[in-house]
Formats: C-alpha cells, sequence, structure tokens
C-alpha cells in the first residue's frame, strides 16, 4: 500500500492488526484500556496514572475529569470521529488537527498499549503487525462509505451480526443514539449530513459495507 501523505485538516482511515494476525485483545479489559488510550491521547498531554484510570468506567472517566477531557479538546492535534475495535484488528477514522499529530497520536497509542498488553501477559516483542495503515479520505462519498463500513464490521462475529448498532466497542452507538465520550469524539462531520440520527442508522444497516458485493472488504489487510 503506498504510504499517505498526511496533512493537517484532512481525515484518514487508520487500522491495523495483530501480529501474526493474532489477537489484540484478550476480553474487555483489554478492550478498555485501549479505548481510554484512544480517547485520551489525541493531545500532547501527559495522562498519569493510566493504569489507576484503566479500571475506571471510560464513561466515568469523563464524567468526573471534566478538566481533563477540556484540555485534551483544547490542545489535540488530532480528532477521533470514529473507531471499531475487532478481536485482531482496530479501525480509527481521525483529522489531522496539526502538522505531525496522526504519527504522534498512533506512536503513542500503539506503543502504550503494546506494553500493557506484554506486561499483563508476560510476552515481549511486537504485538501490532508493524506500522499502522493511514489511507486519506477523498472525498464526501468515501467518508460515508467508510464510516458504514467500520460501524457494520462487528457482523464479521456471528454474535453481533445484525446487531451491531448494540456493539459496545464501536462508535455505532454514538452515532445512532448518544454520544458517551463528549467532544472526545467527534461525528459531526458525518451526522449534520442527516436531520436526524435514525437516518445515519437506516443508511449504514442499507450499506453494502461488509457484504458479499463489497469488494473493498477483504483488502484492506493485502
Amino acid at each position: 500500500m503506498r504510504k499517505a501523505i498526511i496533512a493537517p485538516g484532512e481525515y484518514y482511515h487508520i487500522f491495523n492488526r495483530g501480529n501474526n494476525r493474532q489477537a489484540i485483545f484478550f476480553n474487555n479489559n483489554d478492550r478498555a484500556r485501549f479505548l481510554i488510550s484512544a480517547l485520551l491521547f489525541q493531545s500532547p498531554l501527559v495522562i498519569k496514572n493510566i493504569d489507576r484510570l484503566s479500571k475506571i468506567s471510560v464513561q466515568n472517566l469523563i464524567l468526573h475529569n471534566k478538566e481533563m477531557v477540556n484540555e485534551i479538546i483544547s490542545t489535540r492535534f488530532i480528532e477521533l470521529n470514529c473507531f471499531a475495535l475487532m478481536p485482531n484488528h482496530f479501525h480509527l477514522i481521525v483529522r489531522e488537527n496539526k502538522e505531525g499529530g496522526v504519527a504522534k497520536y498512533l506512536q503513542r497509542l500503539q506503543i502504550a498499549y503494546t506494553r500493557y498488553f506484554n506486561t499483563k501477559n508476560d510476552k515481549i516483542g511486537h504485538h501490532f503487525q508493524g506500522h499502522y495503515k493511514a489511507v486519506r479520505v477523498e472525498d464526501n462519498n468515501q467518508l460515508l462509505y467508510l464510516s458504514t463500513y467500520i460501524h457494520r464490521n462487528p457482523r464479521e462475529m456471528k454474535e453481533w451480526k445484525g446487531k451491531e448498532i448494540l456493539y459496545p466497542w464501536s462508535s455505532f452507538h454514538d452515532y445512532a443514539y448518544s454520544n458517551r465520550w463528549s467532544g472526545l469524539l467527534k461525528p459531526d462531520i458525518i451526522l449534520e449530513q442527516f436531520t436526524k440520527q435514525e437516518e445515519y442508522t437506516q443508511f449504514t444497516n442499507r450499506s453494502y459495507a461488509k457484504t458479499i458485493r463489497d469488494i473493498n472488504s477483504d483488502m484492506l489487510f493485502d
């Protein structure tokens, strides 16, 4: 895959998977740790005691740390627009706010999570399959498609097929109902194109993303 030229003001589809296609999350504690990091690392703010914070409900963390959340929002070098955490890979849509922001964000996120995972499981070495992949969003149609592709990802797991809107480890719930993460998740660029949230839900449910007609679904990691 050709390396994307990343520039402020542009949107990017970011994804990576486990080294040797291994699972990157063993349980919900792992998913919560990664999600907390994905939300809090959007700015250069040093997050103290993140191990302790990881044991707190992500929503309670935001509810009881409004000053920290506001500082992250006011100083962030990227904004997180969309996400899905899968057993052996993750997908994000982010906007670069400041030059070099995406690189700083992903380096910090992947290194911190690898350190956490290896320490917890007495492992060494790489946890992710090399560098992350970044694909520049070329136009609005691609942006809308990517949001449905990411939000329909849980259908790969048979227990979640047809129930993707209920999957707690993606932002589909935040698009369809209420934003659980306050300003740390910025769905506006997509949701503002629909008169109500129900329209976006219908749009996603009708999408051919992650179906046999979607020729892109199986190509992202090739």
